[in-house]
């Protein structure tokens, strides 16, 4: 099962978040779960959270990029499901091989440069992302980043939609062979 986890703090209003989750959501086996509204007030349903984890073999971690980081729903998803004991540190394997996909969207691509606004390559804002995964014995994937997302044409955003169904189309082929929309489990 693909499980993403959704962190846009205003969902209704991304474009880019938006057009990444309607591009997969007809697909097998794939199960969204929107933190903001899961969790309006914060208060996470922990059980409920790492049981989805659990049952799922490629997890999603998707949201815009928000101060060179995580919104703060998804710091704070991060802080309260992945324990010690349970994510990492001692007896803390249940993440253990279980692939990750952080899919984020960003502003403008020229920013993200020494001479830019944000004074770094984008490349320089992963390793957060990264060590939390790999902090929980994750295996982590080559992160999917749509970049400019303000900027996207409709059609630009449905080819960058289009890159990330197929990404993860492709896991879905490789733990289900031969399960496509619409068949038979």
């Amino acid at each position: 099962m693909v499980l993403v986890i959704h962190g846009h703090p205003y969902p209704r209003r991304s474009r880019a978040c938006a057009a990444l989750l309607a591009a997969i959501r007809d697909l097998p086996d794939v199960e969204v779960r929107t933190l903001y509204d899961l969790y309006p007030d914060f208060d996470i349903d922990v059980q409920g959270e790492q049981a989805a984890l659990e049952r799922a073999s490629l997890i999603v971690w998707l949201h815009p990029l928000y101060w060179y980081t995580a919104p703060a729903m998804m710091k704070h998803w991060f802080d309260v499901v992945l324990l010690g004991g349970w994510a990492h540190g001692e007896g803390g394997v249940a993440l253990k091989g279980k692939e990750v996909l952080w899919a984020t969207t960003t502003g403008d691509v020229e920013k993200y440069a020494l001479t830019g606004a944000h004074a770094h390559p984008f490349e320089a804002f992963v390793p957060v992302i990264e060590q939390t995964a790999r902090y929980c014995h994750m295996k982590w994937l080559e992160p999917f980043v749509a970049h400019d997302s303000h900027e996207l044409t409709d059609e630009a955003l449905a080819e960058q939609a289009g890159k990330f169904r197929k990404r993860v189309e492709g896991h879905v082929e490789k733990i289900a062979p031969g399960l496509r929309r619409g068949d038979k489990q």
